[in-house]
C-alpha cells in the first residue's frame, strides 16, 4: 500500500458573516450617533456661565436657532434676518400642527454668541411664544470653576 503525497491547499475562512458583522455594527452605531450640526455649530461663540450644566435628559421635540452677533438667525439650515424668521417660525407652527404635534411639547434651544444683543434675543423669544412655543433652552459653555 502506497500513500499519495498532495499538496491541499491551506483553509480560508469564509468572510461573509464577517462582513455582515461588520455591516450591521456601522448601520447601528450610525443611525445611534446624533450629527446634528445644528448643535455643533462652530461659527458660534457661547458665553460662558458659572451655573450652565448638561442637560439632563435630551428634549422630546427640539428645535435650534443658531444665533450669530451680526443679527443672522440660522433656523432649519437656513439663514434669516428677523423678518424673514418671523415668517419662517409661523411655517413651523402651522407644519408641527399639522402633523399634530402640540406646540408645547417643542422645545426651542437658542445658540447665540456671546456678542449677539439680547434684544434680539428677546425679540425671537417673543415671536416664538406668539406661536405658543413656550419651553426655551439657552446654551452656554459651562465655566471651569478649577
Amino acid at each position: 500500500m502506497q500513500f499519495k503525497s498532495t499538496k491541499s491547499k491551506p483553509m480560508e475562512p469564509d468572510m461573509t458573516p464577517m462582513i455582515d458583522v461588520v455591516f450591521l455594527l456601522i448601520s447601528f452605531f450610525s443611525i445611534l450617533v446624533n450629527f446634528s450640526q445644528a448643535d455643533q455649530n462652530q461659527r458660534i461663540n457661547l458665553p460662558v456661565s458659572e451655573i450652565a450644566k448638561p442637560p439632563d435628559t435630551p428634549p422630546a421635540e427640539p428645535v435650534t436657532l443658531n444665533i450669530y452677533p451680526n443679527g443672522t438667525i440660522e433656523f432649519q439650515g437656513k439663514e434669516y434676518d428677523i423678518n424673514g424668521f418671523k415668517k419662517a417660525i409661523e411655517r413651523y407652527s402651522y407644519l408641527i400642527k399639522q402633523l399634530e404635534i402640540k406646540p408645547s411639547d417643542v422645545t426651542v434651544i437658542i445658540r447665540a454668541d456671546g456678542d449677539t444683543p439680547t434684544g434680539l434675543i428677546q425679540d425671537i423669544i417673543e415671536q416664538c411664544q406668539e406661536r405658543q412655543l413656550q419651553i426655551f433652552k439657552l446654551r452656554a459653555k459651562q465655566d471651569d470653576l478649577s
